[in-house]
């Protein structure tokens, strides 16, 4: 007791029991509603965490970088021209690696008709490399310069390949008349002209000549009606005779 008259007071702990058990569960809901509402939040941020670190370690770090150009497909080129051409920075972060620029830099060689860029994780940039195939090879000089389908000159070489005719172009190119007219006649070829064929001659687009085996020439003209021309020529090879006009497939020489 203190003086004056006044009560001492102390804070005693209650024990559980003496809680009232209907009170001892609404606390424990609020406890649970509590870690209910937090809980999302901690795993949104955990997640979010966990997202960072990878995108970082992805996009900003050399753990995912490039460590290897893999090159495919290749005949004519060599495996290094396209990996130089390609010119893919070592360990750059392999997602941030732009594969149309990579794409375009291969298909500026002139011997690529396409290519397919791909990633290969963890760290190898794939290129894969369609070549072009040659249809004639135009004479120059004491050279050949190889053209595809469409008219692109696009190798050179010492010696015209077995069983590629030859193609007397003045200027091979998809734009030049004369290339396009000589690809016209060569696509509507039937297997036995085809067979037969040495040369195609194109001074000029309406004289196409073609030159065959055994020293024979087929006077083509223009390259309108090809395929009906291919038809009458082939037609007429078992006839005597060295030159065949199918210039008018309607009225036909044979000499």
């Amino acid at each position: 007791m203190s003086g004056g008259g006044g009560r001492n007071w102390r804070l005693v702990r209650a024990d559980t029991d003496a809680v009232p058990s209907s009170v001892r569960r609404f606390m424990a809901r609020a406890r649970q509603r509590r870690l209910a509402a937090v809980l999302p939040w901690a795993v949104a941020a955990g997640v979010a965490l966990v997202l960072g670190a990878l995108a970082w370690m992805v996009y900003g770090t050399s753990a995912l970088g490039v460590r290897e150009v893999r090159v495919v497909g290749t005949q004519v080129l060599t495996p290094l021209q396209v990996e130089q051409a390609a010119s893919v920075p070592m360990k750059k972060p392999l997602a941030r690696v732009d594969l149309d620029v990579v794409r375009a830099r291969v298909q500026a060689l002139a011997p690529v008709d396409r290519a397919i860029v791909s990633r290969s994780w963890p760290g190898t940039v794939v290129v894969e490399v369609v070549e072009r195939t040659p249809v004639a090879a135009v004479p120059a000089g004491k050279q050949f310069t190889l053209i595809d389908d469409e008219g692109v000159a696009y190798r050179t070489v010492r010696a015209a390949p077995a069983g590629l005719p030859l193609a007397r172009l003045a200027a091979p190119g998809p734009q030049d008349v004369h290339t396009r007219a000589a690809l016209t006649v060569l696509g509507a070829l039937s297997d036995e002209l085809r067979e037969q064929l040495i040369a195609i001659s194109v001074p000029a687009p309406a004289r196409i000549q073609l030159e065959l085996r055994r020293h024979r020439t087929v006077i083509w003209g223009d390259d309108t009606a090809s395929e009906t021309k291919s038809q009458v020529a082939t037609a007429l090879l078992n006839r005597r005779g060295d030159r065949i006009d199918v210039s008018a497939p309607d009225v036909v020489t044979i000499k």
